[in-house]
Protein backbone atom coordinates (compact mmCIF):
# COMPACT_ATOMS: atom_id res chain seq x y z
CA UNK A 1 0.00 0.00 0.00
CA UNK A 2 1.73 3.18 -1.36
CA UNK A 3 0.27 6.29 -0.33
CA UNK A 4 0.82 10.40 -0.28
CA UNK A 5 -0.29 12.97 2.63
CA UNK A 6 -0.08 15.99 1.41
CA UNK A 7 -2.12 19.23 2.48
CA UNK A 8 -0.79 23.30 4.57
CA UNK A 9 1.75 23.65 6.91
CA UNK A 10 0.26 22.55 10.40
CA UNK A 11 -2.34 19.98 8.66
CA UNK A 12 -0.80 17.38 10.85
CA UNK A 13 -0.01 14.80 8.31
CA UNK A 14 3.91 14.38 9.92
CA UNK A 15 1.72 13.21 12.66
CA UNK A 16 -0.37 11.14 11.36
CA UNK A 17 2.22 9.14 9.14
CA UNK A 18 4.01 8.73 12.04
CA UNK A 19 1.02 7.28 14.12
CA UNK A 20 0.25 5.10 11.03
CA UNK A 21 3.37 3.70 9.46
CA UNK A 22 3.93 0.83 12.44
CA UNK A 23 0.36 -0.33 12.30
CA UNK A 24 0.44 -0.91 8.61
CA UNK A 25 4.00 -1.66 8.08
CA UNK A 26 4.86 1.28 5.98
CA UNK A 27 7.77 3.58 6.18
CA UNK A 28 7.44 7.24 6.56
CA UNK A 29 9.21 9.32 4.07
CA UNK A 30 9.48 13.12 4.35
CA UNK A 31 11.08 14.29 1.57
CA UNK A 32 13.05 16.67 4.04
CA UNK A 33 14.44 13.92 5.67
CA UNK A 34 14.96 11.95 2.50
CA UNK A 35 17.24 14.70 1.15
CA UNK A 36 19.11 14.84 4.21
CA UNK A 37 19.56 11.22 4.51
CA UNK A 38 20.44 11.13 0.86
CA UNK A 39 23.21 14.14 1.47
CA UNK A 40 24.43 12.54 4.98
CA UNK A 41 25.21 8.99 2.96
CA UNK A 42 27.20 10.71 0.53
CA UNK A 43 25.41 8.90 -2.32
CA UNK A 44 25.86 10.09 -5.98
CA UNK A 45 22.65 11.45 -6.07
CA UNK A 46 22.98 12.67 -2.48
CA UNK A 47 26.20 14.80 -3.21
CA UNK A 48 24.65 16.63 -6.22
CA UNK A 49 21.26 17.37 -4.19
CA UNK A 50 23.97 19.11 -1.60
CA UNK A 51 25.50 21.14 -4.49
CA UNK A 52 21.77 22.73 -4.60
CA UNK A 53 21.03 22.89 -0.82
CA UNK A 54 24.06 24.49 0.16
CA UNK A 55 23.37 27.45 -2.18
CA UNK A 56 19.91 27.40 -1.00
CA UNK A 57 18.57 26.00 -3.93
CA UNK A 58 15.52 24.11 -4.63
CA UNK A 59 16.65 20.89 -5.22
CA UNK A 60 15.25 19.93 -9.45
CA UNK A 61 12.41 17.63 -9.39
CA UNK A 62 14.63 15.05 -12.22
CA UNK A 63 17.04 14.54 -9.02
CA UNK A 64 14.59 14.29 -6.07
CA UNK A 65 12.64 11.66 -8.14
CA UNK A 66 15.50 9.59 -8.82
CA UNK A 67 16.30 10.22 -4.75
CA UNK A 68 12.36 9.09 -4.15
CA UNK A 69 12.85 5.63 -6.29
CA UNK A 70 15.90 4.77 -4.42
CA UNK A 71 14.69 5.32 -1.20
CA UNK A 72 11.29 3.22 -1.93
CA UNK A 73 13.52 0.57 -2.95
CA UNK A 74 15.20 -0.29 0.72
CA UNK A 75 13.83 -2.63 2.71
CA UNK A 76 11.10 -0.94 5.08
CA UNK A 77 9.47 0.14 1.74
CA UNK A 78 8.62 -4.05 1.17
CA UNK A 79 4.87 -3.63 2.02
CA UNK A 80 4.77 -0.02 1.06
CA UNK A 81 5.30 3.76 2.33
CA UNK A 82 3.92 7.58 3.08
CA UNK A 83 5.14 10.03 1.31
CA UNK A 84 5.00 13.34 3.21
CA UNK A 85 5.39 16.54 1.67
CA UNK A 86 5.99 15.38 -2.13
CA UNK A 87 5.01 16.18 -4.46
CA UNK A 88 3.85 19.62 -4.55
CA UNK A 89 2.87 20.05 -7.94
CA UNK A 90 1.36 18.55 -10.43
CA UNK A 91 4.32 18.38 -12.43
CA UNK A 92 6.32 16.69 -9.91
CA UNK A 93 3.29 14.43 -9.77
CA UNK A 94 3.27 13.07 -13.36
CA UNK A 95 6.84 12.59 -13.17
CA UNK A 96 6.65 10.64 -10.23
CA UNK A 97 4.07 8.79 -11.45
CA UNK A 98 5.99 7.73 -14.11
CA UNK A 99 8.87 6.92 -12.75
CA UNK A 100 7.02 4.60 -10.14
CA UNK A 101 5.62 2.71 -12.82
CA UNK A 102 8.43 1.97 -14.22
CA UNK A 103 9.15 0.19 -10.94
CA UNK A 104 5.99 -1.42 -11.60
CA UNK A 105 4.76 0.49 -8.27
CA UNK A 106 1.31 2.84 -7.87
CA UNK A 107 0.19 5.36 -5.69
CA UNK A 108 -2.92 3.58 -3.83
CA UNK A 109 -4.36 6.43 -2.27
CA UNK A 110 -3.77 10.11 -1.74
CA UNK A 111 -5.13 12.03 1.45
CA UNK A 112 -5.25 15.70 1.27
CA UNK A 113 -5.40 17.07 4.89
CA UNK A 114 -7.91 20.00 4.52
CA UNK A 115 -7.22 22.61 7.14
CA UNK A 116 -8.57 26.00 8.25
CA UNK A 117 -6.11 29.09 8.16
CA UNK A 118 -7.31 29.49 12.33
CA UNK A 119 -6.26 25.76 12.82
CA UNK A 120 -3.00 25.85 11.31
CA UNK A 121 -1.99 29.68 12.35
CA UNK A 122 -2.73 27.56 16.35
CA UNK A 123 -1.03 25.02 15.78
CA UNK A 124 2.12 26.55 14.28
CA UNK A 125 2.57 29.81 16.63
CA UNK A 126 2.66 26.61 19.07
CA UNK A 127 4.77 24.38 17.42
CA UNK A 128 8.21 23.57 19.11
CA UNK A 129 11.14 21.27 17.01
CA UNK A 130 13.90 19.42 18.76
CA UNK A 131 17.26 21.50 17.83
CA UNK A 132 18.99 17.88 17.49
CA UNK A 133 16.58 14.86 16.25
CA UNK A 134 13.59 17.51 15.06
CA UNK A 135 10.89 16.24 16.74
CA UNK A 136 7.87 17.99 16.77
CA UNK A 137 5.68 19.17 19.87
CA UNK A 138 3.43 21.38 20.27
CA UNK A 139 2.93 23.71 23.33
CA UNK A 140 -0.39 22.57 24.21
CA UNK A 141 -1.15 19.65 22.10
CA UNK A 142 1.73 17.19 22.15
CA UNK A 143 3.77 19.16 25.14
CA UNK A 144 7.42 17.78 25.86
CA UNK A 145 7.68 15.63 29.01
CA UNK A 146 9.55 18.40 30.33
CA UNK A 147 9.26 21.93 29.12
CA UNK A 148 11.50 23.05 26.55
CA UNK A 149 13.06 19.24 26.57
CA UNK A 150 12.66 16.77 23.72
CA UNK A 151 11.72 13.49 25.32
CA UNK A 152 13.44 11.70 22.85
CA UNK A 153 16.83 12.88 22.79
CA UNK A 154 16.83 15.29 25.98
CA UNK A 155 17.87 18.64 23.43
CA UNK A 156 17.15 22.31 23.70
CA UNK A 157 13.54 22.66 21.61
CA UNK A 158 13.17 25.77 19.83
CA UNK A 159 10.32 27.85 17.69
CA UNK A 160 10.90 28.37 13.78
CA UNK A 161 11.73 32.26 12.67
CA UNK A 162 8.67 31.99 10.45
CA UNK A 163 6.37 30.30 12.58
CA UNK A 164 4.44 33.50 13.11
CA UNK A 165 0.81 34.39 12.29
CA UNK A 166 1.62 36.92 9.46
CA UNK A 167 4.56 34.62 8.10
CA UNK A 168 2.09 31.91 8.23
CA UNK A 169 -0.92 33.56 6.36
CA UNK A 170 1.18 34.22 3.63
CA UNK A 171 2.85 30.85 3.27
CA UNK A 172 -0.66 29.41 3.68
CA UNK A 173 -2.03 31.61 0.61
CA UNK A 174 1.05 30.57 -1.56
CA UNK A 175 0.48 27.14 -0.92
CA UNK A 176 -3.68 26.67 -1.60
CA UNK A 177 -2.21 28.38 -5.23
CA UNK A 178 0.10 25.99 -6.10
CA UNK A 179 -1.44 23.08 -4.71
CA UNK A 180 -4.98 23.24 -6.31
CA UNK A 181 -3.44 21.97 -9.58
CA UNK A 182 -2.08 18.83 -7.64
CA UNK A 183 -5.74 18.37 -5.97
CA UNK A 184 -7.09 18.36 -9.22
CA UNK A 185 -4.78 15.85 -11.06
CA UNK A 186 -5.18 13.06 -8.05
CA UNK A 187 -8.91 13.74 -8.21
CA UNK A 188 -9.00 12.96 -12.09
CA UNK A 189 -6.95 10.03 -11.26
CA UNK A 190 -9.77 8.76 -8.70
CA UNK A 191 -7.01 8.21 -5.68
CA UNK A 192 -7.62 11.37 -3.68
CA UNK A 193 -9.49 11.01 -0.41
CA UNK A 194 -9.94 14.37 1.44
CA UNK A 195 -10.26 14.58 5.19
CA UNK A 196 -10.59 17.36 7.42
CA UNK A 197 -7.05 18.44 9.03
CA UNK A 198 -9.00 20.28 11.86
CA UNK A 199 -10.05 17.18 13.87
CA UNK A 200 -8.62 16.22 17.03
CA UNK A 201 -5.31 13.54 16.48
CA UNK A 202 -7.88 10.85 17.92
CA UNK A 203 -10.87 11.53 15.98
CA UNK A 204 -8.87 11.75 12.67
CA UNK A 205 -6.77 8.68 13.22
CA UNK A 206 -10.08 6.99 13.47
CA UNK A 207 -11.15 8.22 9.70
CA UNK A 208 -8.04 7.52 8.60
CA UNK A 209 -7.48 4.04 9.59
CA UNK A 210 -11.19 3.74 8.18
CA UNK A 211 -9.82 4.72 5.17
CA UNK A 212 -6.96 2.42 5.01
CA UNK A 213 -8.03 -0.41 5.86
CA UNK A 214 -10.75 -0.55 2.94
CA UNK A 215 -7.78 -0.07 0.67
CA UNK A 216 -5.92 -2.51 1.90
CA UNK A 217 -8.71 -4.94 1.63
CA UNK A 218 -9.51 -3.91 -2.36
Amino acid sequence: MNLIFFGPPGAGKGTYASRLKDDYALAHISSGDMLREAVKESSSLGLKAKEYMAKGDLVPDELVIQIVVNRIQKPDCQKGFILDGFPRTSVQAQKLEQALSGKKRQIDLVVYFETSEKVVVSRLCGRRICSKCGQNYHVTNIPPKEEGICDLCGAELYQRVDDNEDTIKTRLSVYQQQTEELINYYKDKGVLKTVSGDNELSQGLETMKELLNKVQSE
